[in-house]
């Protein structure tokens, strides 16, 4: 494959920011005809939206939405922008992304780095993606953690225009204190928050709660009572994780990344436990999006039999490339023909029990 013998060695001399934002202004350049990767139809509808395939983008390609239309033609059912802020913020210093290819990880320490919510809203204003848009908000890193909820609201109020739905981010572990939004007394303030302005606003855009992978389960436990209580549409599990547990890169090589998310390979067996328990907590009453891990089209088939609707990717696209979308979807249609499910709203959960009680 030429991405795999070419382009990728090619990439993968540079560092890693570096190569990012040259593969995304790439794809903001080029005309999406000329990328088009058709992938097999897979309709799937959660939160009120119709997704022609349930194989996603996840935030943190394009946080200020510069290709989505590149993005979108490569054959993604959805793509999640941002994440963006209220305030415009650089992120925290450079380097910030680390690769580590025996692993098939990710470090990133990027902090939310963006333009802002308004610039972003103006620029999709004029440039609709053409599949489903999510748009992940989070903190400003200037902003006091006691003035939280002002900030998402402000970021709310400047993107649910451009938005199929939104995402709440309260995981990342790169904005200090943002974790401590998943406590059950702020998490319950700001949802119920958004949700107000919500109906203020009389909007029906879905609202959507990001997770971090590193929760006990009794956290776990609350939250998913919090998240039921408040009526949120959705649970995206998986965020990066703080853990540096069994990697084959070096452990020096490791602490040299200093801190940060990691992301790929590592954290596929852990999401997909997460997803299984908040699954079998919600009785399957929430859709879920799985993310963590997924390279292939079995990766995404373990999240989907854990109880994630659809699923997301980013690591495995920087590693995997373009094609990844349509493969993964080429792969899931013949493993669903060879499981005997008609389609993959019935597939949903087939496995929850299963992972739940290796998680327990």
């Amino acid at each position: 494959m030429l991405y795999h013998s070419l382009v990728r060695p090619i990439l993968f001399r540079l560092p890693p920011e570096t190569a990012h934002e040259l593969a995304l202004h790439s794809l903001s350049l080029l005309p999406a005809k000329l990328i088009t990767k058709r992938a097999p139809s897979l309709p799937i509808t959660r939160f009120g939206l119709s997704f022609s395939n349930p194989v996603g983008l996840a935030a943190g390609f394009d946080k200020n939405g510069i290709a989505l239309h590149g993005l979108a033609a490569l054959g993604f059912g959805f793509i999640e922008a941002g994440t963006v802020t209220y305030h415009p913020q650089p992120g925290n210093p450079r380097p910030r992304l680390f690769r580590l290819r025996e692993d098939q990880a990710l470090i990133n320490r990027a902090g939310f780095n963006n333009e802002g919510a308004a610039a972003f809203a103006r620029r999709v204003q004029e440039h609709r993606a053409d599949c489903v848009l999510g748009v992940s908000i989070g903190k400003s890193k200037i902003t006091p953690l006691e003035e939280a909820t002002e900030d998402y609201l402000a970021s709310f109020e400047l993107v649910h225009k451009v938005a199929d739905y939104i995402a709440v981010n309260v995981s990342s572990p790169n904005t200090p204190q943002l974790r401590e939004l998943q406590q059950s007394q702020q998490l319950s303030a700001l949802l119920a928050a958004l949700q107000a302005r919500r109906r203020e606003l009389q909007k029906k855009v879905p609202l959507l709660v990001k997770l971090s992978p590193d929760l006990e389960r009794r956290d776990l436990e609350t939250i998913a009572e919090v998240i039921e209580q408040s009526q949120v549409d959705g649970i995206i599990a998986t965020n990066t994780t703080v853990s540096r547990d069994n990697l084959l890169t070096d452990a020096q090589r490791v602490a040299a990344c200093g801190d940060g998310g990691l992301s790929g390979r590592p954290l596929r067996s852990r999401s997909t436990r997460m997803i299984a328990e908040l699954y079998e907590l919600t009785r399957g009453r929430i859709p879920l999006i799985g993310v963590g891990g997924i390279f292939n089209a079995e990766d995404a088939w373990e999240k989907i039999g854990a109880g994630a609707s659809l699923v997301q990717l980013y690591t495995g696209f920087i590693y995997q490339g373009p094609n990844i979308a349509r493969e993964i979807n080429e792969g899931l249609a013949k493993i669903l023909a060879r499981e005997g499910f008609a389609n993959l709203d019935a597939a949903v959960g087939c496995r929850a029990k299963e992972w739940s009680t290796i998680a327990s």
